[in-house]
């Protein structure tokens, strides 16, 4: 039998409010929102002091400032957020290469091998919680166990700044009290169903699944299996890490003669351009600094770069920006090597996820019903289940 493992999920506490503090001190304390103002503006997330009058993550923002006359309302800054999350995961990696970012602000980790002679584990990630924040001011809750749903619901169980640690004999005393409605993985839509059949605690969930309960299956459907796992301290403790992250893409390219023909030299730009695009759109990635190479026929290497607000991963614009610099720079030339790379890369997914949605719920669902996915195909050990947003992508 293989040992189990000890997989965490570190969790950033209010983490766009949480950066907003740590770059203006003084709104720490105070009720701070982030989101848009004005109609149909959305709660994107708010400081725990802004929940003690009741804010939460999605709430409609004129509802916020109704329950916080005070409120404090700031825009969203992504591009600071994508910084410190990067900061973040940087951090953890210094632990461990096994990290699975599950969103900007969360990540699961196998900490295995790292823990294995630690003497005393609690206080290890007590320092390791600390640390983060002495160094980047980010507050966080840790959840401890042997699957990655035991390390979520015990991220989960302690906020802001928690550590719990849910071994398999730990499950039914500290999470079959808790409601139903803090059970990962059971969405908006399937815990009043549940609750309907008189299922009100994780408790009653376990217990009538233990009794493999046909109506719960009815309602579960083909996840039952699933969530009987995961209650039974069973499920997937695999990390997936995801291939380190480039932060440029590039292209360079000898021309056939030395030359300073400006048709000649425009042809091959468009030619890297379009290369440069179609391998940042292959890897969901956009950015918002262009910067050419030029050597001249002495083998002098010259470089310039231009950043501008807007990401982009567009051939056309790629090109228009390298020409533009070059006409500016090098005119006149004579050249035998052309590059172009596309700098400070983030992927616009992400992005979009954050800014658009604005509404935490749904993305947990998603993330829940991805982690269920990923059960169900290793149970069945092929791959043949996906969301069905993901079928026009295939």
């Amino acid at each position: 039998m293989s040992m189990a493992k000890v997989i965490v999920h570190i969790d950033l506490n209010a983490f766009f409010a949480r950066c907003e503090e740590i770059r203006n001190p003084s709104l720490e304390g105070k009720p701070v929102a982030i989101g848009r103002d004005g109609r149909g503006g959305v709660v994107s997330t708010c400081s725990y002091k802004a929940r003690e009058y009741g804010v939460h993550s999605a709430m409609p923002m004129f509802q916020a400032k109704q329950a916080c006359p005070n409120l404090i309302i700031l825009p969203s800054d992504f591009r600071f957020y994508w910084a410190m999350s990067a900061t973040f995961v940087a951090f953890v990696k210094r632990y461990t290469k096994l990290v699975e970012i599950a969103s900007v602000d969360e990540c699961y980790a196998d900490f295995t091998d790292v823990v294995k002679d630690v003497k005393d584990v609690p206080a290890f990630f007590k320092k390791l919680q600390k640390d983060l924040y002495n160094e980047t001011k980010l507050k966080c809750s840790i959840g401890v166990g042997t699957t990655k749903f035991l390390a979520k619901m015990g991220s989960d169980y302690q906020k802001p700044m928690g550590l719990t640690i849910i071994r398999k004999r730990d499950i039914a005393k500290i999470l079959y009290p808790l409601s139903l409605d803090k059970m990962y993985g059971i969405g908006k839509k399937t815990a009043p169903r549940l609750k309907h059949i008189g299922i009100n605690t994780i408790g009653d969930l376990a217990d009538r699944c233990q009794k493999d309960d046909q109506q719960v299956k009815d309602i579960l459907g083909k996840f039952f299996y699933v969530i009987k796992d995961w209650l039974n301290g069973e499920g997937s403790d695999e990390i997936i890490s995801e291939p380190e992250d480039p932060k440029s893409i590039g292209n360079s390219s000898t021309l056939m003669h030395d030359t300073n023909a400006l048709e000649e030299i425009q042809q091959l730009f468009q030619d890297l351009a379009k290369e440069v695009s179609n391998r940042a759109i292959k890897e969901g990635k956009i950015g918002n600094t262009i910067q050419i190479t030029v050597k001249e026929s002495d083998f002098k290497v010259h470089n310039k770069s231009i950043t501008f607000d807007t990401p982009t991963n567009d051939w056309k614009t790629i090109y228009t920006r390298a020409i533009s610099l070059y006409n500016d720079n090098f005119v006149g030339l004579t050249v035998r090597l052309l590059g172009i790379t596309l700098q400070n890369l983030i992927n616009p997914k992400d992005m979009a996820i954050q800014m658009s949605l604005f509404d935490y719920e749904k993305h947990e669902e998603e993330s829940a019903t991805k982690l269920l996915i990923n059960e169900l195909n290793r149970k069945l050990s092929k791959p043949s289940l996906m969301r069905a947003s993901e079928v026009d992508k295939k």
